[in-house]
């Protein structure tokens, strides 16, 4: 739900820009600027923070000594490396299934 309010501000924010740019009015470039970054932002969240999974990774993957609780859930998570291509993934063991 969060997500969404911050998206819609920041979509809102990058209209207003836009008919300011067409009216010729000075706060035009600070709305589409500030506007951008919060829409970008908010969309790349999804790409760049991985979500949990509730598996074991396959063949090639090296439980870290890492381990911590994650604030969202609260959940503990192990990490797990590949060496071959230095990806990591985060497992919750405990999480369920859905």
């Amino acid at each position: 739900m969060l997500r969404g309010i911050v998206l819609g501000v920041g979509i809102l924010m990058l209209l207003a820009g836009v008919i300011m740019v067409g009216l010729e009015l000075w706060p035009a470039l600070w709305l589409l600027i500030v506007g951008g970054v919060i829409t970008a932002g908010t969309l790349l969240e999804r790409v760049i923070y991985k979500p949990l999974r509730s598996e074991r990774p396959g063949a090639g993957w090296v439980k870290t000594a890492e381990r911590f609780i994650d604030p969202d859930t609260g959940r503990a998570v192990d990490v797990f490396y590949n060496p071959a291509s230095g990806e990591r993934q985060y497992v919750s063991p405990d999480q369920k299934k859905d």
